[in-house]
């Protein structure tokens, strides 16, 4: 039989590897989150990435509105709530409401953009 904290655990250990990997140094597993979680114990702290909560999954059948659900209670409205899940073989998957990744690309992708009068058309 699998044990889920171990399992969780091992999961936020690859999550963790995954973002100092990708340049993002001292992000660490954060090993609270049995204290109640909220904003200031999210499954891994990334210095780096202050805005961000994350909450890690590493299951087979993911319930991703659930998972989700949890982030954002857990983030308590102070950080955006992520869902950073995996799956055994296969590669990471991030998920985000579509609302906080608009607001992503709007703060860092150079686009003018026009009002609702202008048929949305960028320039």
């Amino acid at each position: 039989m699998i044990n889920a904290k171990k399992k969780g655990a091992r999961g936020e250990r690859l999550w963790r590897d995954e973002l100092n990997a990708a340049g993002f140094i001292g992000s660490a597993r954060n090993g609270q989150q049995g204290n109640g979680g909220g904003c200031d114990n999210p499954d891994v702290m990334c210095p780096m990435l202050p805005e961000f909560h994350w909450e890690c999954k590493f299951t087979q059948k993911l319930q991703i509105y659930k998972a989700m659900e949890q982030a954002v209670k857990d983030s308590a409205g102070k950080r955006m709530p992520v869902v950073a899940s995996k799956r055994k073989g296969e590669d990471w998957l991030v998920t985000i409401k579509a609302k906080d990744f608009l607001e992503l690309l709007k703060k860092n992708i150079p686009i003018e953009y026009k009002t609702n009068n202008d048929n949305n058309e960028t320039r």
